[in-house]
């Protein structure tokens, strides 16, 4: 038996941090702990697992220490088409750190490494293990040469071929688009294998881009049949027992026309201190316990995927559109965050419980913003009886986004794309997706509920998981200021600070839309994580996701915990631990589904832009460039939310050069400029459906 007080994984690895000054053999630590050699078997495999996780190293000497103590990071790599990459480290507050493309170790996208670091002051590194893959499928089209058959993948960012035995290509014939199980990765001395799992067959077609981008990212589209079998056997649940009745209250849900699983539900009322808002969420925990077959798939899949008019679920649809989903005329279970306001919109009294509701109506964004900014009398007259509501709920919103504003809350307002699709499931059109009224009311009320919930767990010291969003690198914005002195904008200091003044002075310039997207690129991506570090983007120190468990796991968590704690109570010892130990891991995991569902998102409305535009080709549109660098131009399209490439060598009449001070092309003898904003005349002169550009020339 091992000592009592190095049982877990928890106390060898304090020791290690505490007691260890330097790294340790296996004997010298079961000495030192007064381990008998005999016992030393059970020691070995903790730390193994430790090894594994990548919380202590294992150096060629067979000697164990702290990876912080050996100049070591763990983190998520993300590569770069040209052979170079970052890490994402795990430890919050660390900037990224650069890998060469000579010192990724053969490392994919999403991979979790360990790196060295070799140049604190460049932040670069070499990755030396690679701890976790990210992807065991790649789909790639199979070739023939030097007599060997091989997979080249599709996904650019990888640069290795996957050879395949004869026996493992099954039925796949040369030049077939197939899916490839890795089942060896790529090493110093070893060629990446693998055995065909599948053909992608059919024509060549957007469904088909689709299938392969959910392929090549490992999304899972079946459930597992235990899984159906388990979320088969939930019945609906209406009792009101042990909850607090909501049924009374005038209650909506508002979406988006295509939505088919309504989270959120909400009530108001106004009074005489101010506004009562209820936000009703789904109580997905009343259906699925920790560590049912259903939790454990939700935990893996992390969150729901959204393409166009295709949702690849989180949960069953027997829970997501049926038995948790929030549908109108009937009565569901719910979480209800109660919240007062007072008459300046300042938070004075939070209340959490569980509810049960019914809700009145089944609003879209499009049928409130015709009531409200609109004044449609046809609708007005259609939810009378919720007029008083909805007008009710736009005095509050105007309140809370005037106090978010002065808070210093970002809002880039960035134009989304949205792919409206033919019966046959080609685009018909991509326009620019409508953000109005009704959607920033819905966001700040959640944003509102999400902040209450967070505070609340903060405040009772529970373990818990928040949504976190570190300040911006001070270093990258250094690297901007000569862009954004080129568009006249005044910058002195950089830091946190600055980014607010940058986005202000911006507000409203034709410059706009290309500073915010370079103020976004400088900001980190948003995560979760058991340390509250805060949210620098909504300017919160509290965050966390609550409202949305129906498609994203840390809410599902969240409720859970919420409910534990009811009424101030603290989890027990044993349950406490079990968070501890847990929480990390899916914080992780759920940062690390996000990161590729988003991927998969985008990747999916390129190849729909350039499947609109194949059969384009030397047609002539009015743009307005958006983007210059050195190599040309990005033109967005007047007629299409869709943006093209216009080279240098397809501008007539001169050579052009990159003016970085002005950021701005300049003819080298007519000294004609082209700058951001500006309109002109494109031709489509190329679009690549393998590629996923447009190139275009300038009429």
């Amino acid at each position: 038996m091992l000592p009592k007080d190095i049982k877990d994984k928890e106390s060898i690895l304090n020791f290690l941090k505490t007691k260890a000054n330097r790294p340790v053999s296996l004997k010298e630590i079961a000495r030192v702990l007064g381990i008998h050699k005999k016992e030393t078997r059970p020691l070995k495999r903790i730390i193994n697992s430790l090894v594994s996780s990548g919380d202590i190293f294992k150096t060629r000497s067979n000697l164990y220490g702290v990876a912080e103590k050996m100049s070591l990071v763990t983190g998520f790599f993300e590569a770069h088409r040209d052979g170079y990459g970052f890490v994402l480290p795990d430890k919050i507050g660390e900037r990224d750190f650069f890998i060469p493309p000579r010192k990724t170790s053969g490392a994919m996208s999403g991979d979790r490494v360990v790196v060295r670091v070799e140049s604190a002051a460049k932040r670069e590194g070499r990755i030396i293990r690679i701890l976790q893959r990210g992807r065991k499928k790649i789909v790639g089209t199979l070739g023939y040469g030097k007599n060997l058959y091989y997979v080249k993948p599709k996904d650019k960012k990888i640069h290795f071929d996957i050879y395949v035995s004869p026996e493992s290509k099954a039925n796949a014939k040369i030049g077939d688009i197939v899916v490839v199980e890795l089942t060896s990765y790529p090493a110093a001395s070893m060629q990446a294998e693998g055995r065909v799992l599948k053909v992608i067959t059919g024509e060549d077609s957007p469904k088909m881009e689709v299938d392969i981008i959910i392929e090549d990212h490992s999304l899972p589209l079946k459930f597992p049949s235990h899984v159906l079998k388990e979320s088969g056997n939930c019945e609906i649940k209406t009792s009101a027992h042990g909850r607090t009745d909501c049924r009374h209250l005038l209650t909506v849900t508002i979406d988006g026309e295509m939505a088919k699983d309504f989270d959120d539900a909400i009530s108001i009322k106004k009074t005489a201190r101010g506004f009562t808002l209820w936000v009703h969420i789904a109580d997905v925990s009343h259906y699925v316990p920790w560590d049912s077959a259903i939790d454990l798939e939700a935990r893996n899949r992390g969150t729901s995927v959204y393409f166009p008019h295709r949702v690849i679920p989180m949960l069953p649809k027997k829970l997501s559109n049926n038995l948790c989903s929030l549908v109108p005329k009937s009565d569901r279970l719910t979480f209800t965050v109660e919240m007062q306001f007072n008459k300046t919109g300042e938070l004075i009294k939070k209340d959490f419980y569980q509810s049960i509701i019914n809700s009145n109506e089944r609003m879209t964004y499009t049928s409130v913003k015709k009531i409200l900014a609109d004044n449609d009398r046809t609708e007005r007259n259609k939810y009378g009886y919720l007029l008083e509501s909805f007008e009710i709920m736009e005095e509050l919103f105007e309140l809370l986004r005037g106090r978010s504003i002065k808070r210093g809350s970002l809002d880039f307002d960035l134009p989304e794309p949205e792919v409206l699709l033919d019966i046959q499931g080609r685009p018909e059109a991509i326009i620019k997706a409508e953000r109005n009224l009704s959607h920033m009311i819905i966001e700040e009320f959640m944003i509102a509920a999400n902040e209450a919930v967070g505070s609340h767990m903060e405040d009772l010291g529970i373990p818990a998981i928040y949504r976190t969003h570190e300040k911006p690198d001070p270093a990258k914005l250094e690297g901007l200021k000569k862009v954004f002195s080129a568009f006249g904008l005044q910058v002195k200091k950089t830091g946190p600070g600055t980014f607010h003044k940058i986005f202000k002075q911006a507000k409203g310039t034709a410059e706009e839309y290309l500073v915010n997207i370079l103020l976004l690129r400088s900001l980190k991506q948003a995560r979760y994580s058991t340390e509250n570090i805060g949210h620098f983007g909504l300017a919160l120190k509290t965050y966390v996701h609550f409202t949305s468990p129906i498609r994203r796991y840390p809410d599902l968590v969240v409720h859970r915990i919420l409910k534990e704690s009811a009424g101030g109570k603290r989890p027990t010892a044993k349950k406490q631990k079990y968070l501890e130990k847990l929480l990390p891991d899916i914080a992780i995991n759920s940062s690390r589904t996000e990161r590729v569902a988003e991927e998969a998102e985008r990747e999916v409305i390129n190849a729909m832009r350039v499947w609109f535009m194949k059969d384009k080709v030397g047609d002539d549109y009015d743009g307005i460039i958006s983007d210059i660098t050195p190599y040309g131009l990005k033109v967005q399209l007047k007629d299409f939310f869709i943006s093209g490439f216009l080279h240098v060598s397809q501008m007539p009449g001169d050579y052009y050069k990159f003016d970085e001070k002005r950021y701005c092309l300049v003819g080298k003898h007519t000294r004609r400029t082209f700058t951001i904003g500006e309109e002109l005349r494109v031709r489509i002169e190329r679009v690549d459906i393998e590629e996923r550009e447009i190139s275009l020339t300038a009429v």
